[in-house]
């Protein structure tokens, strides 16, 4: 028996792998980060190092998440590496109780940090955290070539790429029927696109970061990794039916999305709806 027989790590290690065959995540290139239950933890403690490494201020706070422990893949790690070798790609991370520190606890046994966009997580898992009521612990980033093919194109709004994705695929108004936010081209890695992420994902289960990829939250790893293919998968077919050289014929209406809505039961984005 090791850590990575708990059920937390092999669902966290699985999701890595789904993602990387995929196609999404080329070299070193995406980020996941779990917060873990108390049962979890506990389950996870006889493993931990038996001294903690130093704490590490991440320039942000978030003091809702005072004390919580996460999974965290490691900074220029391969997600295709984290199957054959979780303990090298993979580490878990204790907050401290001013919510503004972490210090590595287990893993990446060959030295690292955990992923550098882990402040931007953190605060993420921090708003999401309070917008959910504790629900969501799951936060993902990816780089689905298609959607990023999307953000070259189409204005750089939440309701045009919302709309977009709604019409391409049947079951997309029920798996995110509060829409998309999308946000403009940063620079990765800083506090810039890090706030500008946090503001989105206060009413939005999922970001588009243009030219870059997309991060998706989620209450496990199933729906979280759900979200992204979906979203994915609309996009590939939005672009595949505008490179075929014809014009777009017929598509999914308004009047067609609330119908979906209505039998689903899902409360759909009304003010996506209707002319601009």
């Amino acid at each position: 028996m090791s850590i990575c027989d708990l059920d937390v790590m092999r669902r966290m290690i699985r999701l890595c792998d789904d993602g990387w065959q995929q196609g999404w995540h080329e070299r070193n290139g995406g980020n996941l980060t779990y917060r873990m239950t108390e049962e979890e933890v506990a389950e996870a403690r006889p493993y931990f190092d038996a001294q903690p490494r130093p704490w590490v201020n991440m320039g942000v706070t978030g003091k809702n998440l005072a004390g919580a422990y996460f999974i965290a893949t490691g900074s220029g790690k391969y997600f295709r590496n984290v199957m054959p070798d979780p303990e090298d790609s993979l580490c878990i991370v204790e907050i401290n109780g001013a919510g503004d520190s972490y210090r590595i606890v287990w893993g990446l046994v060959n030295g690292g940090r955990p992923t550098s966009e882990f402040p931007s997580h953190f605060m993420n898992h921090s708003v999401r955290c309070e917008a959910t009521g504790g629900a969501c612990r799951v936060i993902y980033h990816a780089h689905p070539a298609n959607l990023i093919a999307m953000t070259y194109v189409l204005p750089l709004t939440d309701r045009d790429f919302t709309r977009e994705l709604w019409r391409s695929a049947t079951e997309c108004p029920v798996v995110f029927p509060g829409g998309v936010g999308v946000v403009g081209w940063m620079v990765p890695g800083g506090a810039q696109i890090a706030l500008a992420t946090c503001e989105k994902m206060k009413e939005f289960d999922a970001a588009v970061w243009a030219h870059h990829g997309l991060f998706v939250s989620g209450p496990d790893f199933d729906t979280a990794f759900g979200l992204m293919h979906t979203i994915e998968k609309s996009a590939e077919i939005w672009v595949k039916a505008h490179s075929v050289g014809m014009p777009i014929r017929q598509t999914i209406e308004d009047a067609d999305l609330i119908a979906i809505a209505e039998e689903f039961g899902v409360s759909l984005r009304r003010d996506f709806l209707g002319d601009a």
